[in-house]
């Protein structure tokens, strides 16, 4: 154990001082890696920030479950407890006619419904959920249906479909672009390795003679991938936390237009280490296959 740790101890040291030994040619690859990276993260980002964007805009979906004019006092009861004993349920309120009906008039409709003789508004409950998965709105509005008393469901879930499927979208074109990016840094890396390994041509012939194993030689360049790696996600990060300052003020003017407040929020540290990570296992994975096909060539 102690062995171990030494050896990637000092290659990581090598890689570190292969790193400061051309730092302006690190600072590039890293930059490369960086603003590549910097797409899909950011992308992962603004979709968050918009789904977030449309729910304050277009306000909590619900379920409204109107009832039958002769439900009687047991049926509504009933009816309330379902819903106590539901655990998806986020809240609900009980909407009796007559107060349904005086929203309607303070709203302006006062003079369409001062001709009827009597209140053609139904008792409701309005329900909220937990959560805006479309497949639980209609599981719920079928179960609800079945309730006696019940007359008629209705769900204000339709807008939520469109932007699940929007997002989903959206993930799936920056899942493509994150692959097809991670392609491109392998390859980046894969050159940048080949490169340090024509350059240590002789430091490493020199080094077999005596007798240094493979995987001796082969630890610092593994290091020195994983780490600029490491320098490309950081740089990532810092490219999508400076687009959040710049797009923060612009995106909180558009929502303050459609009255509601939202403010642009940055990766948290689990998108932050995801990022980090993924750049690290790129860097690592186009050193390794860098290595191993030049290796055995010098």
């Amino acid at each position: 154990m102690r062995n171990w740790l030494y050896l990637h101890a000092r290659a990581f040291a090598q890689a570190l001082k292969r790193l400061g030994a051309q730092p302006l040619g690190t600072l590039l690859s890293a930059l490369v890696m960086g603003i590549a990276l910097a797409l899909p993260a950011g992308g992962y980002i603004l979709l968050d920030n918009i789904a977030v964007l449309a729910r304050g805009v277009s306000g909590t979906p619900e379920i409204s479950l109107f009832l039958d004019d002769e439900a009687p006092p047991a049926q509504i009861d009933a009816i309330r407890r379902n819903l106590q004993s539901e655990p998806s349920l986020s809240s609900f309120r009980f909407v009796p006619r007559d107060e349904a009906l005086r929203q309607l008039e303070n709203n302006g409709l006062g003079d369409v419904l001062g001709g009827l003789t009597a209140n053609p508004l139904p008792d409701a409950f309005i329900v909220t959920l937990r959560g805006d998965d479309p497949d639980l709105f209609e599981t719920l509005s079928a179960r609800m249906r079945n309730w006696p008393g019940v007359a008629h469901v209705q769900l204000d879930s339709a807008w939520v479909a469109r932007l699940s499927a929007l997002l989903e979208l959206g993930r799936t074109v920056v899942l493509v672009l994150a692959v097809l990016l991670g392609l491109a840094l392998v390859i980046v890396t894969f050159n940048t390795i080949r490169l340090q390994i024509l350059t240590q041509k002789s430091e490493i012939e020199v080094s077999r003679l005596l007798g240094a194993t493979d995987h001796f030689i082969r630890l610092p360049f593994y290091w020195f991938g994983n780490l600029q790696g490491v320098l490309g996600g950081l740089i990532a990060l810092g490219a999508v936390w400076a687009g959040v300052e710049v797009l923060a003020a612009p995106v909180a003017k558009v929502a303050e237009t459609y009255g509601a407040a939202i403010t642009l929020t940055g990766p948290g540290w689990s998108e932050s280490l995801a990022t980090v990570a993924f750049a690290a296992v790129l860097g690592w994975l186009g050193a390794a296959i860098s290595v191993r096909r030049h290796l055995a060539q010098t």
